[in-house]
This record gives structure tokens, C-alpha cells and sequence, in this order.
């Protein structure tokens, strides 16, 4: 559905976006993931042909987007992070001049993605009075009127309170039932609340592109284990900790009824069962031993930690 190869954008001397190469496939919803100036608005702008690249090729369906940008974004709705709506007209007003200028000929549309949107209650209320999650659903109405098959959000739950983001993310998720979505965020919980993929940009560069459940086993860190010991005290469970094969370091852990210790290990290396092992000999008492589980957050900190 839509292909970039070699992606650049300068802005005089400065490289926002560096030679980025991705494809997204028809029906998925993916998530531009990235600290706050790492080139996601950039490229967004890039894949709805409002910015011209300064190198590289995006293909978007079956148009070449620098040869044929009408096109491209005849099939693509885009709601950019401040959704540009008019506050003094009234909300049917504004999806129906919405719906003229895009020329689409039924009026039908407009109840449709009412219906979508969730905006039937406040079609006849002026923009300006409606709250910051219903203005952002109006933008999106605005973005969806013309049925696009891909729909591209830059930071769509910005400013919302909790409750409304938790509605818009719902809405997402149903949307991305059927088309393709891509939205923009520096928020962990919104990728993994409602995208299928994560691409990870750092200073203008992808630095991971996988499916977000894969991503949580990102070969590279630490892999942490805890466990809870008895019959030993801590300085001596460290020692004989330290001589399993694999292990890089060993903390004091925070329980004060049994002996805790936090073993650190590279990524790739297992060492339970070494661990179990050891601690049986020993005819010590392994109270609990749990591996910790690398969360999104701790993939993106590894991964982006230059800017945090």
C-alpha cells in the first residue's frame, strides 16, 4: 500500500530525516514512534505530499507521489496534530463544505461519518464551543469524509484527557478494521493500545520496524532476573551467582523477609536453569524466581537513550 526508499528531507544544513526506507502493508495499523524532534511529523508530511522530499521515492497504491501528489492524496486522509477546523460554523455545516469541496456528490455522507466519528449528538453545535476530544473528532470526520483508503494521524491524542483518549484510541482501532492507518507518537501506551507494528525513529533515522509484540523481545540490553532465596545470606549468594556462566552482574534486591537478589545476563543468554541448579546444590530454599518482562518502554529507552 505504500513503499519509501531512501527517504531524506534537509532543512538547510539540518538532516530531519535520513535516508529511511519502509513499507506498510494494506490494512495495517502502524505506529511512528519517536522522541519529541525525531523527524515524525516530517515524514508524515512527506507521505501526504505536503512536504517535498529532498531525496528518496514514495510510492503510495499505484502513484508515484512526487509525479503525481493529487492523486495521492485523493486516496489518503490526513489529520494533521492541530486539526484545522473552523470554529465559528457549525459542525454539519463544516463536514458538509467539507464534503462540497472535495466534490463529493452524497449528502448521505455526512450522517455516515457522523455515525463513525461518533458526533450525531453535536451536529448542530458550533466547533468552537465543543471540547478538545469532540474537536479532535471532528478533524477526523474531516480526514475520513471522502473515504480514503489510507489514513495517516500526526499525534492524535494530544491534549486529551484521560477518558477521551481512551475513546479515540477505540475508534482507531475499529477504522483500522478497515483501512489502513498510520499515526504519529511519542506516548508508549498509545502504540501499544491500538498499533500492530512500531516503527522506532531516533534523530531522522529508523532504528526498529517490527510488529509491537515482537519488538518486546528486541535482541540488545539486559535480561533481569529475580529471585528470592533462604538458608543464605546475601554476600554469599551473591559470590557463587557471579560464577554462572553468563552472568554480567548481580543487586541486592528490595525484600525484607527473604534474601533478594536482581541477576543481570545478556539478552541472549538463559540462566534459570544454571540458577535453579546452583541453588539446589546448595540445598538453599529458592523461594521465587521470575524473569522480567521487557516492557515497550524499556526497548524505546535502549534504543532512543541519547535523547532521554
Amino acid at each position: 500500500m505504500i513503499s519509501v526508499s531512501d527517504l531524506s528531507k534537509n532543512y538547510g544544513e539540518v538532516m530531519a530525516v535520513k535516508n529511511i526506507s519502509f513499507s506498510i502493508r494494506k490494512g495495517e495499523i502502524t505506529g511512528l514512534l519517536g522522541p519529541n524532534g525525531a523527524g515524525k511529523t516530517t515524514t508524515l508530511r512527506m507521505l501526504t505530499c505536503y512536504l517535498k522530499p529532498t531525496s528518496g521515492k514514495i510510492v503510495v497504491g499505484d502513484y508515484l507521489a512526487n509525479e503525481n501528489p493529487y492523486e495521492v492524496r485523493n486516496i489518503i486522509g490526513y489529520l494533521p496534530e492541530s486539526a484545522p477546523i473552523y470554529g465559528d460554523m457549525i459542525v454539519y455545516d463544516y463536514l458538509d463544505y467539507i464534503r462540497r469541496i472535495r466534490g463529493i456528490e452524497n449528502t448521505g455522507r455526512i450522517k455516515e461519518i457522523a455515525d463513525i466519528c461518533g458526533l450525531n449528538q453535536m451536529m448542530h453545535k458550533n466547533v468552537a464551543e465543543l471540547s478538545k476530544g469532540y474537536k479532535q473528532r471532528v478533524g477526523l470526520a474531516h480526514a475520513m469524509i471522502s473515504d480514503p483508503q489510507i489514513l495517516i494521524m500526526d499525534e492524535p491524542t494530544s491534549g486529551l484527557d484521560p477518558n477521551q483518549i481512551i475513546e479515540i484510541r477505540n475508534l482507531i482501532r475499529e477504522i483500522g478494521k478497515e483501512k489502513t492507518v498510520i499515526l504519529s507518537t511519542h506516548i508508549l501506551s498509545e502504540v501499544e493500545a491500538t498499533c500492530d507494528r512500531v516503527i522506532i525513529i531516533d534523530k531522522g533515522e529508523i532504528v526498529a520496524d517490527n510488529q509491537t509484540s515482537e519488538l518486546k523481545s528486541f535482541k540488545g540490553g539486559e535480561n533481569r532476573i529475580l529471585i528470592k532465596a533462604g538458608n543464605v545470606d546475601f554476600d554469599t549468594l551473591n559470590n557463587e551467582l557471579k560464577k554462572i556462566k553468563g552472568v554480567t552482574d548481580v543487586k541486592r534486591g528490595e525484600d525484607n523477609e527473604f534474601t533478594s537478589a536482581v541477576i543481570i545476563a545478556a539478552a541472549d543468554e538463559e540462566i534459570r536453569p544454571a540458577i535453579f541448579k546452583m541453588i539446589s546444590e546448595k540445598s538453599w530454599i529458592l523461594y521465587e524466581m521470575v524473569k522480567e518482562t521487557r516492557s515497550l518502554e524499556n526497548v524505546f529507552r535502549e534504543l532512543t537513550r541519547s535523547e532521554l
